[in-house]
């Protein structure tokens, strides 16, 4: 029997599975720390330069007394609109303005340190706490293909586990960093191991799933980072320190260790290996937990998952008419979900409103933003991702219309935003794996990959655009969902209907022509199945 026959005789999501996707779903809190950490180690407190204001006597104080003086004159020091932040009065002539010789001072009210603060990333060095998100979101890309060309090779197993061990190490480090350099290159690092999990935790979750469970456990994992999201907002909270928060974030992955004894190889990946004792070892184990019987000899084929491999590339995308506009199109919308994902989850501090709130409730806005996915899916795919991109791309274009006094509704239009584009997100990774045939799937899921995380590289520095212009930042965001609406339009339905499986097959797979262009006996993908299960599961629900 072929492995999903047998991953079927075993039980493919009993109780052996369940306990996985525990092991899978718990690292998800670490990852949403580490990836919106950001927003509060890296945050801009108001600030302005030491001797602003002529009459102190700056001179004659200590570093120590200076601060204290600063501080206990903050209202003072900080007006509205921070005229002062960068440059100083002239003791010579007041209406001539220089640079801040002297430093900057810092409002404590809301952060204790941060990365800013410490290094003076303000004025004209503004631009390097941007870049170093960039470079951050770089380590994500780079990352994805470093691990997950070492799962391949050593197993998923390995690479899951020695991502959780780096991304413990190289989080603890950055803590510790002695200049921003250091700091920026530590934090590269920790997003390579961030791929490095995403991609390995999602694989052997999937790799041991029977097909028509995969698309509502892939999801169930999505809200646990929904968790960490929130919970980062109240850890932040407690601690305002950036040093003592960073090495809080990164000290609980050492609990992971004990994953060396109760995380599972992937049994496909064994076979795909070769190693087809060790695999029958794990499947009778996982029959035992199941309470399933397993044959006492079981004869098991190569993989199909493997047949056909290699003989297309990425090239193949791009090859035939209907497939190129399809690729191009996903490539496009991956690009803009992640672009305004990250653009506005890191864009938090800029809204005016308490940030530690507005970051609980930007984590909040996801559950009910994936749940109402999971009702729509069934019925269809194309449709509710036009629709959330609408949504997405409309609300933050109404931020425009918002008075700068008003932060309360601009956060309000803000977190409408990340609604319609978190629900977009989940929808586009199921779509996109229902679009592409069988034979290029694996490709166009990474080449989509890749471009997502251009679009992670690039919120950043959009969010800086910012400082010169406000309008710039969210005219981008909302222009580009709405474009993304559109040609998602032209894109062919996939709910409940056969997939294609080959290139020929996806240039038949029209919208007008979608079931009499199929052959009758086109086999059903992973996917299809997927989508008649969570039919089923949300017409028997209450």
């Amino acid at each position: 029997m072929n492995f999903e026959q047998l991953l079927a005789t075993v039980g493919g999501f009993g109780r052996y599975q369940k306990i996985l996707y525990v092991w899978i779903c718990l690292p998800q809190i670490l990852l949403a720390f580490h990836m919106m950490a950001s927003v509060f180690t890296g945050a801009t407190p108001p600030h302005q330069c030491r001797s602003a204001r002529p009459g102190v006597p700056y001179g004659n104080l200590t570093r120590a007394q200076m601060l204290e003086f600063q501080l206990a004159n903050v209202s003072e020091l900080f007006p509205a609109g921070h005229v002062d932040s960068c440059s100083v009065i002239s003791a010579e002539n007041q209406s001539v303005r220089s640079s801040c010789e002297e430093g900057w001072v810092y409002d404590h009210d809301v952060f204790e340190t941060t990365t800013v603060t410490e290094w003076d990333l303000v004025c004209e060095k503004s631009s390097l706490n941007s870049i170093g998100s960039s470079i951050y979101m770089l380590g994500l890309l780079v990352g994805a293909v470093v691990f997950g060309a070492m799962a391949d090779r050593y197993g998923r197993r390995f690479a899951l586990l020695l991502s959780l061990a780096l991304q413990t190490i190289f989080g603890m480090t950055a803590a510790f960093s002695p200049n921003f350099l250091v700091y920026v290159i530590l934090r590269f690092l920790i997003g390579t191991t961030i791929s490095g999990v995403i991609i390995n935790a999602f694989v052997l979750g999937t790799e041991w799933t029977s097909t028509k469970r995969r698309m509502l456990a892939g999801i169930f994992t999505d809200y646990f980072f929904g968790f960490g999201y929130m919970l980062l907002a109240g850890v932040a909270y407690l601690i305002r320190d950036w040093r003592k928060l960073q090495l809080t974030i990164s000290v609980p992955g050492f609990l992971f260790i004990f994953y060396i004894w109760v995380l599972p190889h992937s049994a496909r990946w064994l076979l795909i290996n070769d190693r087809k004792e060790e695999a029958i070892v794990l499947l009778r184990k996982a029959a035992m937990v199941n309470g399933r019987p397993l044959p006492t000899t079981v004869q098991v084929d190569m993989c199909d998952a493997m047949q056909g491999r290699g003989q297309h590339s990425a090239v193949d995308l791009l090859r035939t008419p209907q497939m190129r506009k399809r690729a191009l199109i996903l490539f496009y919308i991956w690009f803009v979900n992640v672009l305004v994902y990250y653009g506005l989850s890191l864009g938090v501090s800029d809204l005016g409103t308490d940030v530690y709130l507005t970051q609980f409730l930007f984590g909040l806005v996801e559950i009910p933003a994936r749940s109402l996915v999971l009702v729509l899916l069934p019925c269809s795919r194309r449709l509710p991702l036009s629709i959330f991109l609408f949504v997405g791309g409309g609300a933050c274009l109404l931020m425009l219309a918002v008075p700068a006094d008003l932060p309360n509704i601009q956060t309000a239009l803000a977190m409408t935003g990340k609604f319609g584009i978190t629900a977009s997100f989940a929808i586009i990774y199921i779509y996109s794996a229902e679009l592409f045939p069988t034979v290029l799937r694996q490709t166009g899921i990474g080449v989509s990959s890749m471009f997502a995380r251009m679009g992670g590289v690039l919120a950043p520095m959009i969010n800086l655009l910012g400082r010169q212009n406000p309008v710039v930042p969210v005219l981008i965001f909302g222009s580009t969902p709405l474009l993304g609406a559109a040609l998602a339009l032209a894109l062919p339905e996939t709910a409940n209907k056969p997939l294609p499986d080959t290139i020929q097959d996806a240039e038949r797979f029209t919208i007008q022509k979608y079931d009499q262009d199929l052959p009758e006996d086109s086999i059903q993908s992973p996917s299809s199945t997927e989508g008649q299960e969570l039919q089923r599961l949300t017409n028997v629900s209450p």
